[in-house]
């Protein structure tokens, strides 16, 4: 970048709106000087020649970052309307859940891949776009602002102390003594106060003016904890069915854990053991409907050794536990946290082989629901076949059995049954309450034995090792955001014109405090506390009498 040079032999940048060093205006117009960046000069606004240029432009626009972290927003809402993906049931099928569980909306949903929204390239790009927003802006604007702040000498332009909010001129005949008064009362009020050919600049809480930029650099280190979770291994948030009786691999350790669940309970509070408070909420709610307690009786295992592929891996116990909402089971890094519960689930059912004429039973078989064999074998000749298995049955569009899910919510089954009658096998539908035979004439018939049920529970499986960038990230973003709002960055020249004394005034928030402060400053003295400019432009264009406070 080019520069040129200040009347005052300060070299500035090309696009330099005030000199850095003595604060001449470029223009010539009486217009307030806008103070929000110094009028230094930004790499945006003057520079627009290069591919790297124009980039610059873009994510240095505070209107560009407004708008990537409005889309993020709504993203991110969107995201939330249905579950994710990754959180679906183990036996729900992705492909038709959706569609089976939310209709129209959750086949849109689907379609639209908002189903993996939080781990989709194109949310991870909204992330990384805002954070190089944020360094760019911030680049842009505190590098020129600092370099201005610094260079900035006692002595400015007379144009650039006509043309502050806080400016009036006094004529003062013992200037030495009154000055020396008004030193010594800004130095009180820690006032950092630097002199220059009898001239005074005095400031204070300039460190606010860096508040922003703390936030921003809070706010990077926030969305690069959040990009590290896209790091395999540095977070996980997955769901985790397991029924009474079940052992099954904790997701994300690799295989080296288990978790068996001896117990779900399920406890309602008792409008006879309760206490009196609450027993009248309790009967009118209905003492069967108010959940007392969630909780999971489990053992943890850790794998031995290696396993080998097909054998069931050796498991060591580490301890028992009961998972409790807010009580999560943590170890390894991991937290198992009780999210859900599904109680009386069916899990398996038996079937006697029936001769239709005789009554008499073979069996029983017993199908796990979960697990279903393909062959049951009774006794020799007496064979049963599962051909088809229909967790959640319901007849498709083209009439044809079908499921809408893998829960086992309306078991159906298609059996080929064989014995020393049938050789050949017969055929049948059977469903809850139902046994259909396709041609009516079945020698046998599969006869309900009986149902198992057992509770499940619902366990969110978490890791997260990123949770200290985000909370360093966090409490830098606070700092800034207290260091940017509680103080506030205070100037005053006070200079001699000609037999004159010149005092202007800058804050960059709040005026009224700062103009009650130089009352207090200028009290009593010859030096008339600076009036504020906007207030009397106002009161000239209403035709009313401006009166300085």
């Amino acid at each position: 970048m080019e520069n040129f040079k200040c009347e005052c032999g300060h070299m500035n940048p090309i696009g330099t709106v005030i000199c850095e060093s003595c604060g001449k205006p470029q223009d010539e117009n009486s217009n307030l000087l806008d103070m929000k960046y110094e009028g230094t000069a930004r790499r945006s606004i003057v520079k627009n020649k290069t591919i790297i240029d124009k980039i610059w432009n873009f994510f240095s626009s505070v209107k560009i970052a407004i708008v990537i972290i409005l889309i993020t927003l709504i993203a991110s809402a969107l995201g939330t309307i249905f579950p994710q993906r990754d959180l679906l049931p183990p036996t729900a099928n992705p492909d038709t859940f959706y569609k089976d569980n939310y209709g129209i909306f959750g086949q849109i949903y689907d379609w639209l891949g908002l189903d993996n929204t939080f781990q989709s390239w194109w949310f991870m790009l909204l992330i990384s776009s805002i954070g190089v927003s944020l360094v760019i802006c911030s680049l842009d604007r505190i590098i020129p602002l600092y370099r201005a702040l610094k260079n900035q000498r006692v002595t400015r332009h007379p144009n650039f102390l006509k043309r502050q909010r806080l400016f009036n001129i006094s004529s003062v005949t013992n200037e030495e003594e009154q000055l020396k008064v008004v030193k010594e009362r800004l130095e009180k009020k820690k006032y950092k106060v630097r002199e220059e050919n009898g001239n005074l600049l005095a400031e204070k809480g300039r460190f606010s003016r860096w508040g922003p930029y703390v936030n921003h650099i809070g706010l990077i280190i926030f969305l690069f904890g959040v990009l590290l979770r896209y790091v395999p291994g540095m977070y996980m948030d997955k769901a985790m069915w397991v029924q009474e009786g079940q052992t099954k691999e904790v997701p994300g350790s690799n295989g080296s854990y288990y978790v068996q669940l001896h117990k779900f309970i399920f406890e309602t509070y008792d409008v006879k053991t309760e206490n009196k408070i609450f027993r009248k909420s309790i009967e009118r709610i209905g003492n069967d409907r108010i959940p007392k307690n969630y909780q999971a009786n489990v053992t943890l295992y850790k794998r031995v050794g290696n396993p080998i592929p097909g054998v069931d891996p050796k498991l060591k116990k580490v301890k028992d536990y009961s998972i409790k909402v807010n009580e999560p089971l943590q170890f390894n890094g991991i937290s198992l946290y009780q999210v859900d519960y599904r109680l009386n689930e069916m899990t398996a059912f038996s079937f006697d082989l029936m001769n239709k004429k005789t009554g008499e039973l073979f069996g029983p078989i017993k199908v796990d629901l979960l697990n279903p064999k393909a062959i049951y074998q009774i006794k020799p000749g007496y064979k049963i076949e599962l051909k088809s298995y229909f967790p959640d049955f319901y007849f498709n569009k083209a009439g044809e059995p079908d499921t809408r899910t893998k829960n086992p919510n309306n078991p159906a089954f298609v059996f080929k049954m064989t014995t020393p009658e049938t050789p050949q096998g017969e055929v049948a539908f059977v469903a809850i309450k139902q046994n259909i035979e396709p041609n009516g004439q079945n020698k046998y018939k599969m006869a309900f034995a009986g149902l198992e049920t057992k509770n499940s529970t619902g366990l969110s499986v978490n890791k997260d090792y990123t949770l200290w960038v985000l909370s360093i990230g966090g409490a830098i973003f606070m700092i800034g955001l207290i260091q940017g709002m509680y103080w506030y960055h205070r100037r005053i020249w006070i200079q001699r014109q000609n037999g004159e004394i010149w005092v202007a005034g800058f804050t960059n928030k709040n005026y009224y405090g700062f103009k009650q402060e130089l009352k207090k400053i200028f009290n009593d003295t010859d030096i008339l506390m600076p009036e504020d400019q906007v207030l009397a432009k106002n009161s000239i264009k209403t035709g009313g009498e401006h009166v300085s406070n």
